[in-house]
Parts: structure tokens; sequence; C-alpha cells
């Protein structure tokens, strides 16, 4: 094996040849990525992806296949998430391409930054319906990428790619997509002729906070008597981790995390406040909401409880809000301090000017704050088991959480059972929190999330929060889990139902009501047996005390494991109820999981 080193004036990469054959376009694409930091990539065979699939081995790019492209673009967006870099995925032409246009679509709607390879049949074969040749891809993924492109020239290869990973992370980030026809990827570059771009310079420096800004939002934080800071996906990465607690510490300000992803903040740590919808609580113990709420990159919507005011109040409250992306700053609520930056920039340029002036909130606030995340629940006081004899979904899935190792990562999937894990998510002492779902509410995402997030992380447990409903999107995942060894549990929280689905049309149409339309699951399916003959470790249980021996043996198995959990599909979640918001009288029209509207009167 050899290697081409350009000349001086190229100013580009030392390719390595392969000892054996040709170097081809897929040669020149993984490697390109290779040097931008790409260390694996998800994704499912094609042999029109083939160059580039042999060509990941000479450029040291370690491939995970799944079982469904849906789960590798998700996949590379749980990778993302925890490596706060890109993620890299790869789907075949058109049939791969359309099954991977879910995961875009929530990368999309949730700002992660990945770069998804597809191919294509040859150039020369366009509309003459050759095999998988159907639909034009780079139009489709358009509207759902920050940047689609069809490389028709193999030397264009590295400067498309460099300028592809760029667009994916500058402002606020955002999946792209790279088309690159097969006689591209199998054709030999004129190694004289390559257009290196921007494939081998420095990254760009994230955009900053103007100095005005900063000390508007310091006058602002010193004025306040309640503040709090929300963070969101936006808000991660190890530096600014630590000096996000440095910030924190100075100004004695208790954090909450947005449900999209949480927290930067230790478990443990006295600022800790836990998921922000907690600080819906605050009336329910007498309390005044926060006076200022600062959202660092974290987006307002119905994930902070949408504009009811519930969690970001509607008066008498001042808000900053640090976001790279300048749209999202006012979208939905008055803000008193926009500022376009990255929360790293925006904490360090605040630390400095702190440095000058004090702010700190009062310790009386502070534990107000924080101590929402400790309130008895409403369900603590019910029976563990509930009517028909099974548990109690509210015990169940606490005690699940209570029995995991500390540190892990959690991704929370499903709809109730999402919402019975965000509940006590605080009981699995977790470094890190995802509700994959998103902004669409797209169920399944867990599956490759967690396969992602396991990927970029081998050295913590990923949890992998399931309903039944959910879990049938993808279980086939499992047979990805066993031949790759993540160290991956997935829980099943099996209630035999769609949970929000069945307990929507309950509380609309009335309990009595004899049918619950597509709502039913099937209450003999065996998922343990399932994942026992897809080689991972399995266990059913149907009692609480059974929960912390089960999840201890899944846990130190050595391979990833699956727990059938059952649980009862009663009572409805308070949640749900508050979403669907069907007690109202009859000048109101109930709109399930959203605002209701005031019914329309007109005189005769």
């Amino acid at each position: 094996m050899g290697s081409y080193t350009p000349k001086p004036n190229d100013a580009a990469l030392e390719l390595t040849m392969p000892a054996t054959r040709e170097f081809l376009g897929g040669d020149l694409l993984a490697q390109s990525l290779a040097a931008l930091g790409c260390k694996v990539a998800f994704g499912l065979h094609g042999g029109h992806l083939d160059a580039f699939l042999i060509g990941c081995d000479d450029a040291k790019i370690e491939l995970i296949d799944t079982r469904h492209e849906t789960v590798a673009v998700q996949a590379a967006e749980g990778y993302a998430k925890v490596t706060s870099s890109v993620g890299v995925c790869f789907v075949t032409a058109n049939s791969g391409f359309s099954n991977g246009l879910p995961g875009l679509a929530t990368a999309f709607a949730d700002r992660s930054p990945i770069f998804c390879i597809t191919s294509s049949p040859p150039l020369r074969d366009a509309e003459t319906n050759c095999l998988q040749g159907f639909h034009d891809q780079v139009v489709l993924a358009k509207p759902i990428t920050k940047f689609a492109h069809r490389v028709t020239n193999v030397e264009e290869i590295p400067r498309l790619v460099a300028h592809a990973w760029r667009t994916a992370i500058a402002g606020a980030p955002g999946p792209v997509l790279l088309d690159c026809p097969i006689d591209v990827l199998f054709s030999p570059p004129r190694m004289d002729g390559i257009a290196w771009g921007a494939i081998n310079r420095p990254l760009p420096y994230p955009p900053g906070p103007a100095a005005e800004a900063i000390q508007e939002a310091v006058e602002l934080w010193s004025q306040a008597k309640r503040p709090v800071i929300i963070t969101g996906t936006g808000a991660r990465g190890t530096k600014f981790a630590e000096d996000l607690l440095k910030l924190v510490e100075t100004t004695n300000t208790p954090v909450f995390y947005s449900p999209k992803y949480g927290s930067t903040v230790p478990y443990g740590h006295r600022l800790r406040g836990g998921p922000a919808v907690r600080l819906a609580l605050l009336g329910t113990i007498n309390e005044q909401p926060p006076d200022l709420v600062i959202l660092l990159g974290a987006r307002s919507g119905f994930l902070l409880g949408g504009r009811n005011g519930a969690i970001l109040p509607n008066t008498n409250c001042k808000f900053i809000h640090v976001e790279v992306d300048g749209s999202e700053i006012g979208r939905s609520h008055q803000i008193d301090c926009g500022i376009i930056s990255t929360s790293q920039n925006f904490v360090g340029s605040m630390l400095s000017a702190l440095q000058e002036k004090k702010v700190s909130s009062s310790d009386v606030w502070v534990n107000t704050a924080t101590s929402l995340k400790d309130l008895k629940n409403q369900f603590d006081d019910e029976p563990e088991e509930m009517s028909p004899g099974r548990p109690h979904p509210h015990h169940a899935i606490r005690k699940v959480l209570q029995s995991l190792p500390e540190g892990a990562i959690v991704c929370i999937d499903g709809g109730e059972a999402g919402g019975w894990t965000l509940q006590n998510i605080e009981h699995s002492r977790a470094s890190l929190v995802m509700v994959t779902t998103g902004y669409l509410g797209f169920l399944g995402n867990g599956w490759g999330y967690s396969l992602g997030a396991a990927v970029a992380d081998r050295s913590r447990l990923v949890v992998n929060m399931q309903g039944d409903g959910s879990a049938g999107f993808h279980l086939a995942e499992l047979d990805t889990y066993a031949r790759f060894g993540p160290k991956i549990l997935t829980v099943i929280s099996n209630n035999y139902a769609w949970g929000m689905s069945q307990a929507g049309q309950e509380l609309i149409y009335g309990e009595k009501t004899p049918k619950r339309q597509a709502s039913k699951l099937n209450p003999r399916a065996e998922y343990e047996t399932v994942a026992a003959g897809l080689q991972c470790a399995s266990a059913r249980v149907d009692k609480v005390s059974d929960i912390p021996v089960a999840v201890e043996k899944l846990v130190n198995s050595g391979k990833p494991g699956l727990l059938n959990l059952i649980i009862s599909d009663k009572p409805i979640h308070s949640n749900t109820k508050a979403m669907v918001n069907a007690e109202v009288g009859k000048d109101w029209i109930v709109i399930p999981y959203y605002d209701n509207i005031q019914r329309p009167y007109y005189k005769q």
C-alpha cells in the first residue's frame, strides 16, 4: 500500500493508495471524510456504494451496518449528539434513500449535524427507467436538509465533502446529503486535477456574542431575584460543561434542562434543577415563577410547554435567549435580550464580564427551584399493582431507573411510556438524557439514537427506553445490537396498547365508549423471546419487586439486553391529560395535543 503526496502548491491531503487495486472515487470520498474527523459511519449495504465501503477500510472508518436505513440515519444523529461532532451515514440508491428520508426529516427538525452519503445510477442512464433510478434524490432531499448536491465529477469530491461538512455544523446545525452516482464512485480521479477546496483547513470559529449584548445580559441578570437557566441541545460539550458549572456557581443560578437534551450539570449538584417541565410545579407549592429565564441553546416550543405559560412565564418575566440561529429568537415569546452565539462562547464571555460585576441569586430561591425535582409525586401513594393485576407504570419505570448504574445515557422513546420515564428520570442518575422523539414526535427514533450513543461512548451503558408501540418500529435492530455488542439495555414498557392514543380517545369520548380505534396491541407478544432469538440477553418482569435483580442480571450479562416490562395501561399520565385538555365547558372545541379553541356562535 503506497501513498500519493500532492505537489506543494496543491495544499492538500496525503492519500493512501490501495496495494492491490486502483484508487477510485470511493477511496477519495472515504479519505476526504476521514480527513475531517469521521471515524465511524452507520448504514446499510447497497452495491452502488461498494467503492466507498471498501475505501473506508483504508481510511480507517468503522462501518456499523443496521437492519433499516432510518435507524442508520438516526444512529448518526445519536452519535452527533454525544460527540458534539458530525455523524456520518450511508444509504443506497432510491430504495435505501427513501427509507432514510424519515431520519433526515427528524435530523432537520432537531438540528442534528449529520452527513448522509447516497448513490444513484450512472449519470448517462438518467431518465431511462434504470434500476433504482426513478426519484431525483437531490430534489427530494433539499426541503429537509441544509445542503443536498449530486457529485458529477470525481475530482470534485474533496471540495464538496469539505463544503457539506462545514454546512452541517455552521450556524444552526443540520443534515447534509451528497449523492455520488455509481460511475463517479467507481471512476479513478486524475490526481493532478483534484479540487481540494478547504478539505485540510481548520473549521471556522463559531459565532460569539456582541460585547453590548453581554453587558445587557449582565444587567438583566443582576436585577433578577428568581433567575433560572434552561439548557438545550445547543448546550453541550466537555469544555462547555466545565465553564457552565463555573458560571452557575459564580451566579448561584439553578439550571434546568429541556427534555430534548440534558444535563450538563452533574447529578447531585446543588444547582441542578432537573427537567424544565418541573418549573410548572411552582404554582402548586404557592411559589412565584422565575423572573428571568436564560434559554441557553434551547428552543421554545412544545417541549418547553409551548405558549401556555406553565414553564416559560407569559408575564412578569424577562428572557435572555442565546442561539446560533437568530430566527429562533422571539419565535414564540417576547425576548428581552437576544444573543446570536454558541452557548460555549456566551458562557466564556459572561465569565469574563462577571469579574467586574457581581451577580448572585439568593439561596432561598435556589433551594425552592431545585426542590421541585424532589417533590412528592401524585402517583407515589398509589398501589404498586393496578387492575387487572399488572404493575403501576409509575412505580415500575421508577424502579427500573433506580436500578441502573449511575452515569448511564438514557434515550427516551414512546408516548405515555416516555412521559412516565421523563417524570422519574432524575432517579436514573444519568450522565445524559435525550428525548429522541423530538419536535416531530417521531416514534422509534430511540433504536438509532441508542446505537449511535453507544458507539460514541463505549464506556457507558446506554438505556433504550421504549413503549411497546414505539418498540415495534425497529425491533429487528436487536440483531444489529447483537452483532456489534454495544452496551445497550432496551426496556419495553409493555401495556398492550398505544398508550397515549388509547388515553386520548378515553379522555375525549369517555371511558364507556366501547371502541378504542386503532390503539390496541397484542397482549401475547413475547419481546423477550424475540430478543433471545436474536442472541441478546432478555427477561420478562411483571412484578415491581423483581425489577432490580432482572436489571442487574441484564446489565452484567456481557450482551445487549432487553427487558419486557409488563405494566398496566392505567392510570392515564398527567401529561396526556394536560395535552388533551378535554375537561372544558361547552363553549370550547377540544383540539387534542394543542390549545383548545373557542366555539363559534352566530346570532340568528
